[in-house]
């Protein structure tokens, strides 16, 4: 009886005696609560049902928070498994104090308690405080500026408290299996116990060569298609199976050809430090992994998201240039009538046109071969979009003169440049004057290999002479109506306040509907909302996962050091003991971590690079095309991991050190 009554206190001191790896525990949890508390917050929150866009949003967030809590489980399972393994010896000391398992499965059980509580106050305490900023955040982020009134929602509470109260559940467990089945001597020996060499290293390390080398293939292969996903869990399993393979059996044989050379071998420096992580790599490489990949998810999941954000302006410009597009049917409304209206509406509402486009533009579908736009084929991956455009409206778009005689076209490609000097067009041949560099209507995307191509003519008899050819190469049967329609082309830029824009395209446009001089229209306004709206939604998941994976990072290498430290103390005491100085430790130390260290991040920003490749293709599925800008953020955002990663390294290396020289004299 007396011992059932000893376990509160003994958890309790527990905890207390091994502040050392449960605070740094206690802090990560803490932390974990308090952003699964927030994604919970937000999407309970009544806001998100009035937003405009929400569902976008929302859409974005559900996913974000499931895969938080994917990555939270797992984490706190592997930091679980270091904080049970610190606490063996301890264990098996009570075991041998008189302790039965069950009394030991109590105190842990008791232990896990007191933890849960701690952290689901302390995450949830700062989730209230912080809700209603991060909240603002993401509006901020999405482009939407509102007044909010942010409630504390008594779903969002439960949902955090069952999630953790599952994950803590399943984490006793685990304690409770590796407790249960050691018995009390391997307790005892702890964290001490050796690991075994692994086996065929040649041979697995030839296979997570070949892995990771088909991984980076697969990903430097990437395209812009359908495809593009499968590619990209492929190599995201290629090169998980490779970084294992190589750290596990590659980083061991490449120790064993180091104690091959002896004049490096046996320097007491160099052979502490080979010794040390020879004979415990493969316990090691495990760790080591992790680093490695949660530092390559910190960096690309920044380098996307701060791409992202800081390229919105050209996505929208690609997705919708101006603020309102309309077909108009020249038949019922002519330019001057439209141009009219404009001036109309811009004095009523106040506002400024910085651009009004009217054009004429005949988009037909063709499929190119070299120099020939040819009839289109059926799933023919050359298939194209040509616009027919005179040289009249291309100098009201463009601003610029140029002249052309006879058969002289100039071309614009919106994907990748056209690069002939010739062009036959339905049989109609002609000679390219010049390639246009960008046209404001239709954005260039450089990496859009479907893109669109506009051949700008001399006049109207030369455009009206390709659209024939056209349509009579379609079977189309009424040539003259078809010459007639969906060839004017209109679009307006406004500068003011959104409001007012809202209020004026949507009376433009009720206009143009009544007047039935409309064919089609794109708010473009609405469409870069929604567009803001999501990017601000991955920004902001972006920021928290960043923040997340990086902190698993920090918290692994911890772990890892002080978890090491610990076991090589004694090792440290004796060299000590046989003459070796506190400056030898030091350096012996330092060479250690800074293998421990500098493989992963070596490991982390190889991956990143050769990632960048698919990253790119991915990142041109959704519109952004400034590769530029991604090549600056990759550079900026590795530059301050890497500092990060530095600090962190001296910081761990100090532990480290101060727990291997404690028994110094």
């Amino acid at each position: 009886m007396k011992k059932w009554k000893l376990l509160p206190h003994m958890a309790a001191k527990g905890i207390v005696a091994n502040g050392i790896v449960y605070y740094p525990y206690i802090a990560a949890v803490i932390f974990a609560v308090f952003t699964h508390f927030v994604f919970s917050s937000i999407l309970q929150n009544d806001l998100m049902e009035i937003l405009p866009y929400k569902a976008y949003a929302w859409i974005i967030l559900e996913i974000g928070k499931r895969i938080l809590e994917w990555i939270l489980f797992f984490f706190l399972l592997y930091a679980n498994s270091f904080v049970i393994k610190r606490r063996k010896k301890e264990i098996g000391l009570y075991t041998l104090l008189g302790l039965e398992k069950k009394h030991i499965g109590m105190m842990l059980f008791l232990e896990s308690c007191i933890v849960y509580v701690i952290t689901m106050a302390g995450g949830i305490l700062l989730g209230v405080v912080l809700s209603k900023l991060l909240f603002l955040l993401l509006l901020r982020l999405s482009n939407v500026p509102l007044d909010v009134d942010f409630v504390f929602k008594m779903k969002a509470f439960t949902e955090t408290l069952i999630y953790f109260g599952i994950v803590f559940l399943l984490l006793f467990l685990s304690q409770l299996w590796e407790v249960g089945k050691a018995r009390p001597a391997e307790l005892m020996s702890g964290s001490r116990k050796g690991e075994k060499e692994p086996r065929l290293l040649v041979l697995w390390s030839v296979i997570g060569a070949a892995a990771l080398i088909f991984g980076y293939r697969a990903s430097i292969g990437a395209q812009a298609d359908s495809m593009i996903l499968i590619d990209f869990a492929l190599a995201i399993l290629l090169v998980v199976i490779g970084t294992y393979l190589l750290f596990t059996s590659g980083s061991v044989f490449f120790l064993k050809l180091l104690r091959r050379n002896k004049r490096l071998y046996y320097k007491a420096k160099n052979f502490i430090t080979i010794s040390g992580m020879y004979y415990r790599m493969k316990k090691s490489a495990a760790g080591l992994v992790n680093i490695c990949i949660f530092s390559t998810m910190v960096i690309i999941t920044l380098i996307c998201t701060v791409s992202a954000w800081l390229g919105l302006d050209g996505v929208t410009h690609y997705t919708c240039p101006y603020d309102l597009e309309l077909e108009l049917d020249e038949g019922k409304m002519t330019a001057e009538q439209f141009r009219m209206k404009l001036e109309e509406l811009t004095e009523k509402y106040g506002l400024t046109v910085r651009r009004a486009d009217v054009f004429d533009a005949i988009s037909l579908s063709c499929s190119r071969n070299g120099s020939s736009f040819e009839l289109r084929k059926e799933e023919d991956a050359a298939n194209r979009d040509v616009i027919i455009m005179t040289l009249a409206d291309y100098e009201e778009l463009s601003g610029e003169k140029e002249i052309l005689t006879g058969q002289e076209a100039l071309i614009y490609a919106e994907g990748a440049d056209y690069g002939e000097e010739t062009l036959t067009f339905m049989g109609i041949g002609g000679t390219v004057k010049r390639e246009v560099p960008e046209l404001f209507a239709y954005p260039k995307a450089e990496e859009n290999r479907k893109g669109r191509y506009i051949i700008i003519v001399r006049d109207d008899a030369t455009r009206d002479a390709y659209v024939r050819a056209w349509a009579e190469a379609n079977g189309v049967e009424d040539m003259e109506a078809f010459l007639r329609s969906g060839r004017c082309r209109a679009g307006i830029v406004l500068e003011g306040e959104d409001a007012a824009k809202t209020s004026y395209i949507e009376e433009l446009s009720e206009w143009g509907w009544m007047q039935d001089g409309i064919r089609n229209e794109k708010n473009g306004l609405e469409q870069r909302g929604e567009l803001c709206s999501m990017y601000g939604g991955l920004l902001f998941i972006g920021v928290i996962f960043g923040t997340d994976f990086f902190l698993c990072l920090l918290i692994i290498m911890y772990y890892k050091q002080i978890s090491e430290g610990y076991e090589d103390m004694q090792s440290y005491a004796i060299m000590q003991k046989v003459g070796m100085s506190g400056d030898e430790i030091r350096s012996t130390v330092h060479k250690q971590i800074l293998f421990v260290f500098g493989l992963p991040l070596a490991g982390a920003l190889v991956h990143t690079f050769a990632g960048m490749f698919m990253v790119k293709q991915l990142m041109v599925m959704i519109g952004f095309f400034d590769i530029g800008l991604m090549i600056e953020c990759a550079v900026g955002v590795s530059l301050v991991f890497m500092l990060i990663y530095v600090i962190s390294y001296w910081r761990t290396a100090r532990t480290y050190y101060r727990i291997v020289n404690r028994t110094a004299v």
